[in-house]
């Protein structure tokens, strides 16, 4: 299951290539003798070579109940015009109360937010931290940003063309982040997923951890290493995408919507609370802090359930189903239908209703892009335009996700770069939805 690499066009599944550091992490192995060790399998992701702003705003009001992007389904979900938002509390099935997703999420979001106020405190009007270069590292770490560049052009092309217009430092970090996620997706959905093991993980959150301490692995670690050392960014939405890599060794089934959200936070909702802090926030915005991340989770959401609907025949060949079990039983359908890529009435109505879902998240991200600053929006409307497209291609293919994959033509993509650059012009507005109250 592709992750969908939030404010970030997601990577091609079909490209994917082997991860030199297997070993390494499998076995516990260090490269204890030099932070810029480069292991001699010069694939590309590992390598990174391919083969062939301004102050950010902190406002700390919104609360909880304003997720008004958390639209959890139930039955009767065709009949209704807005799906219900989903409490903070439910019970689970030992009838305890326990957190919901939407809250577990939240927290996260407030966390970051303080982050990203306590920097601002600390470093007035800087855009990041001054460096501190070592004799003979910079030109090291220009070769890992040159690297983690690279592959961002390879596989990510349109988003690449926006970073250009990014400030050099917030380009870099971007691509510094882009790989880190794409490393950690091709874990457990690249060649070689059937040899990790939860142990390879663990050890790869261990490798995390020694980066935000300043200990990086490899060269495109210590690109990573040199971002987060700049940026307000903190490491548990890189923990938590580590933590979706686990959910896909042990989970192949979803009960509910409550379950698939938290899923799809994890490996792309994550990734809008790496990058915002990157990107940054228009001076000008009048909208929160908070406000502005919970759009960019609702982006990361809309992301990953538009994968999920476009590759269910992929994933059901695989034995894994990321649609939640309880609205399929509603909607009269079982596993057996998924893999037998049965295209029913019944299933035309299922996925109407999941588009439909899919959409509203699209439209409570957009609400936030505006907010970013100025330099930072393009690449984000393009990812946005582009993937919304395909929920119309789902639709054109009369809902044949299981034979046929839709994508969004090179035509459609030429097309929109410009309406996604016109965008990226229009500056946030005073009087936007997500000010504070």
């Amino acid at each position: 299951m592709s992750v969908a690499l939030l404010w970030i066009v997601p990577p091609n599944k079909e490209a994917s290539n082997s991860f030199g550091f297997l070993e390494s992490i499998r076995d516990g192995n260090r490269a204890l003798d030099s932070p810029w060790f480069i292991p001699r399998d010069q694939n590309l992701i590992f390598n990174g070579r391919p083969k062939k702003g301004r102050r950010q705003r902190c406002n700390s009001g919104s609360s909880g109940a304003d997720l008004r992007y958390s639209y959890l389904g139930g039955s009767g979900l065709e009949s209704r015009t807005n799906f219900p938002i989903f409490s903070s509390m439910v019970v689970n099935p030992t009838g305890e109360m326990a957190v919901s997703s939407e809250q577990k999420v939240y927290d996260v979001v407030l966390k970051q937010a303080a982050l990203v106020k306590k920097q601002l405190r600390s470093s007035e009007e800087l855009d990041v931290r001054p460096d501190i270069i070592l004799p003979g590292t910079r030109s090291l770490l220009s070769e890992a940003y040159d690297r983690c560049g690279e592959v961002c052009a390879e596989y990510a092309k349109t988003f690449y063309l926006g970073t250009m217009l990014m400030t050099p430092e917030r380009r870099r970090a971007i691509w510094a982040i882009y790989v880190w996620c794409r490393r950690t997706d091709e874990l457990v959905d690249g060649p070689n997923a059937s040899h990790i093991t939860p142990t390879a993980l663990d050890r790869w959150e261990s490798r995390l951890e020694d980066l935000f301490q300043g200990r990086p692995f490899d060269m495109l670690d210590a690109a990573l290493s040199d971002t987060v050392a700049k940026f307000p960014v903190d490491i548990q939405p890189f923990k938590d995408m580590i933590e979706g890599m686990r959910m896909d060794l042990r989970k192949s089934r979803y009960r509910n919507f409550d379950e698939l959200y938290l899923y799809c936070y994890y490996v792309a909702g994550t990734v809008g609370l790496m990058s915002v802090p990157v990107m940054g926030i228009a001076p000008e915005s009048q909208a929160t802090t908070e406000s502005v991340y919970n759009a960019a989770l609702a982006l990361g959401i809309a992301n990953q359930l538009t994968n999920i609907l476009r590759d269910v025949g992929e994933d059901a060949r695989r034995g894994r189903i990321y649609l939640p079990q309880d609205e399929l039983a509603q909607s009269g359908l079982s596993d057996e239908d998924i893999f037998m890529g049965r295209v029913t009435d019944k299933w035309r109505s299922f996925m109407k209703d999941q588009i439909k879902r899919a959409r509203m998240f699209f439209d409570e991200a957009e609400k936030g892009i505006t907010e970013l600053s100025s330099a930072s929006r393009w690449p984000v409307w393009a990812s946005f335009l582009l993937y919304r497209q395909i929920l119309d291609e789902i639709e054109a293919n009369d809902y044949d996700n299981f034979t046929r994959r839709a994508y969004v033509s090179k035509a459609k993509k030429i097309v929109a770069l410009p309406l996604a650059y016109t965008r990226s012009l229009v500056r946030p507005s005073r009087t936007t939805s997500l000010a504070k109250a």
